[in-house]
């Protein structure tokens, strides 16, 4: 196992966590470790996928990762806005 597949792998085991933690409703997808786990498995599947030059995964774990940092950037304003 290279390196390529260490950093893949576990970039995909967290999303999977986040989703079967998810489905078991042990974990909220509103919480903040879903979207940590879902914004940092995906960062980590696409720098993977970048290293393999796979497009296709590229684009599908770029825009999973956008969408993650979106959704935790909301909530972290939200957040902030409810201590004030």
């Amino acid at each position: 196992m290279n390196l390529t597949d260490i950093i893949g792998s576990l970039g995909v085991f967290l999303i999977l966590l986040a989703y079967v933690l998810s489905v078991r409703f042990q974990l909220s997808n509103k919480s903040l470790s879903y979207m940590l786990l879902n914004f940092i498995g995906a960062s980590l599947a696409c720098i993977a996928s970048v290293m393999l030059m796979y497009i296709p995964f590229i684009i599908l774990e770029a825009a999973w990762a956008l969408v993650s940092l979106h959704s935790l950037g909301h909530f972290l304003r939200s957040s902030a806005t409810k201590l004030s």
